[in-house]
């Protein structure tokens, strides 16, 4: 039985990439010099990210006149795989609203209250009356943010509009609920979600059919994050806002709306509509957290897109850029240097995020092959951990059953990269209510494993259409196990006691 079923799990492993519902490749490619781009600098910029501590690199993405001049998908990550955006969603809800604008469904003057008449508290201060979607826009509602809130509550709204505001349009306060507020209304102003909405004008212009956003408790999309699609389609969106809105000879966002997302809204912000300008003169920037990028360079005529789980300032991925690619750049053809151009392929077709260290075997697979490690209680909602090491091969597969009976498996390859499919959800660095509402299952896990010692085995699994990353380190002392538990999002650590079954 056991034979049949790894059997079955390797057909699974063989078919994976033919059943993602890939949608990559339509963006034209060039050779990096004929587009003035060394493939030296190329090279250079990837290894030097690669090299930034706490930094996992999960895809980046340079565009230069149009074209693409080289992508980096760090093993497990591949292109195929959509990623979670975090705040860079934002700009994607600001160019919704501007195509509203544009469909004289809104205005910039319209008040927020309008739209929710019946979720405004029984008493509406003028101050809360005067709330506009500009406001909303630029990050100036005078509502101080509340960062727990969509943790706290399934109906944002109300107790958005419930709390106090003062200085509407005067003082910039980040917040992502204001821009699900945006993505709200959208949703009232069209009688379509947000993301219904761009697909419509936006999403099938570019031809992008791969994405998908989380929605809220009350039937929104979350606007403020949750937006989940591919690094070329997010490539595609940094040209068309390059262009000034247009996409092969077609208008789609009006020029002055895009002038007017990558304009200093607040004097003192560098904050426009939901964009940041950049350190770059010129350059502006979509920007999520955990250092998801598009970078649009005018003057450069260059898109630089990153997707990543960082713990450190953005601002060092960022001025890699300025500092290693921009001062490289030719405006004229450069001469072919086959030679830099190959070891540019080679050295993108080997890269690779750690594997775990250790060992590929130990004595101690074929006394635990079939054994069971109950937890103590955890965050995780982990009950019972199974480990099953298939035979002949240097496989093992982690089944995990959680405290409310979910049961899901994790595969592993030895010191190589095995990817299965799963209904179980990431981990998450956010806790809102409804999380992962209206994102498409399965996910898809990447894991590998190593013994660091006889005794001890060490796993690393990452989520590869989402943003989250696993370390798992279990010690075995007769019966008594420790499993030491992190994430990629964050610097701590969970240790548990657990005993083998």
């Amino acid at each position: 039985m056991r034979h049949r079923f790894f059997l079955l799990l390797m057909a699974a492993w063989l078919l994976l990439p033919s059943l993602l519902r890939a949608q990559v490749g339509e963006l034209p490619r060039a050779v990096p010099e004929t587009q003035g781009v060394p493939s030296r600098a190329l090279a250079e910029l990837f290894d030097s990210l690669m090299a930034l501590p706490r930094t996992d690199i999960h895809s980046v993405l340079v565009m230069r006149h149009g074209r693409v001049v080289g992508e980096m998908y760090p093993a497990p990550f591949a292109p195929e795989y959509k990623h979670t955006m975090y705040s860079c969603s934002k700009t994607f809800v600001a160019a919704a609203v501007g195509l509203a604008i544009d469909d004289n469904r809104l205005r910039l003057t319209d008040r927020v209250g309008a739209f929710f008449p019946e979720l405004l508290p029984d008493t509406v201060s003028a101050e809360l009356a005067e709330i506009t979607v500009r406001d909303l826009l630029t990050m100036t509602s005078g509502i101080t943010p509340d960062w727990n809130l969509r943790s706290r509550t399934p109906d944002w709204i109300k107790a958005y509009l419930a709390k106090p505001a003062a200085g509407a349009g005067t003082k910039f306060q980040y917040d992502s609920m204001s821009t699900y507020l945006l993505s709200a209304i959208v949703q009232r102003a069209t009688g379509m979600t947000l993301l219904d909405y761009l697909r419509a004008k936006l999403f099938a212009p570019l031809h992008v059919t791969e994405v998908d956003w989380e929605l809220s408790p009350e039937g929104c999309n979350t606007g403020g994050w949750g937006l989940h699609i591919q690094t070329e389609s997010l490539a595609k969106f940094g040209q068309l806002l390059l262009d000034e809105g247009r996409w092969q000879g077609r208008q789609v966002l009006p020029a002055d709306w895009v002038k007017a997302m990558m304009t200093e809204q607040q004097p003192g912000t560098g904050y426009g509509f939901q964009m940041w300008r950049c350190e770059y003169p010129g350059a502006w920037r979509a920007d999520g957290a955990l250092g998801q990028y598009i970078l649009v360079v005018p003057d450069r005529d260059m898109v630089v897109v990153i997707t990543e789980c960082t713990l450190i300032d953005g601002a060092r991925q960022r001025r890699l850029v300025w500092d290693k690619l921009l001062p490289a750049l030719s405006d004229e053809p450069l001469p072919a240097s086959g030679r830099d151009y190959e070891r540019l392929r080679r050295k993108l077709a080997a890269c690779t995020l750690p594997l775990p260290e250790g060992k590929r075997s130990s004595p101690m697979a074929k006394q635990l092959d079939g054994k069971s490690i109950r937890l103590e209680p955890n965050k995780y909602g982990w009950e019972t951990l199974g480990l099953r090491f298939a035979a002949n091969r240097p496989d093992l597969l982690l089944e995990v059953t959680k405290n409310d009976g979910q049961r899901f498996t994790l595969g592993f390859g030895c010191r190589q990269w095995r990817t299965t499919e799963t209904d179980a959800c990431p981990p998450y660095s956010i806790s809102p209510v409804g999380a992962f509402s209206g994102i498409s299952r399965p996910f898809h896990a990447s894991g590998s494993y190593a013994w660091a010692g006889r005794d001890v085995l060490r796993l690393q699994v990452h989520y590869v259409d989402w943003v989250s990353a696993q370390t798992l380190e279990l010690r075995f002392d007769g019966d008594e196990v420790t499993l030491t538990a992190s994430e990629n999002f964050s610097s701590g650590s969970q240790t548990l006691k657990g005993v083998l079954e």
